[in-house]
Order: structure tokens, then sequence, then C-alpha cells
């Protein structure tokens, strides 16, 4: 029976308590622009900072992509749109005039 109880796991114990990470996890969703970024967007340097601000641990930020993993968190690249993009003239022009100069070609 000894050999079968469970051995301690190797590594340093983590920094963030499983209620600091599921916190971290609601202030994120919340977003940036609740946490005083003037952007809606997360980067891992942000995200090291807010952990820094709120429990006062210290991550350097390539190691935040580990726990955001954890968290749930998959990569994601913003699209980059034009601020004054008109999605109701880009459709018209998928259904009126790109069919009209489709034909004449």
């Amino acid at each position: 029976m000894e050999a079968l109880k469970a051995k301690p796991h190797p590594g340093g114990k983590p920094r963030l308590s499983a209620r600091q990470k599921e916190e971290l996890k609601e202030t994120l969703l919340e977003g940036p622009l609740a946490c005083g970024y003037e952007t809606d967007v997360w980067t891992l340097r942000r995200v090291a900072q807010v952990i820094e601000r709120r429990f006062g641990v210290e991550y350097h930020h390539c190691w935040v992509w580990y726990i955001l993993r954890s968290l749930g968190f998959s990569y994601q690249k913003p699209e980059r749109r034009a601020r004054e993009r008109d999605e109701a003239r880009i459709e018209r022009w998928r259904k009126v005039d790109w069919p009209r100069i489709k034909k004449s070609l």
C-alpha cells in the first residue's frame, strides 16, 4: 500500500491559488477596458501586469501563456478592419455590383 501512495509533484508550488486563477479568469472576461487599458486587446504583458496589481505575484510575460492555457484561453489575433467600414455597402457591392462586373469580364 505504501508504494501506491501519491508522490509529490516535482517543481515549485504554484504562486497563484486555484481561487486566484478563477478570479483572474473572471477579470480577463470583463475585458481590458474594464481594467483601465485604452484598447480592447489582451496581451501577455498586460495580463502579467493585471496579475501583479491584483495578486501581488510577478510573472514574466512569457510564462503567462501557460496560465492562460490552463484557464482554457487560446491565442486569438484581432482582425484588422477600418473603423470607417460600412458593412451594408460591402454587402450591397457583393450582391449587386460584383455579379454585374463579373458578367462583363
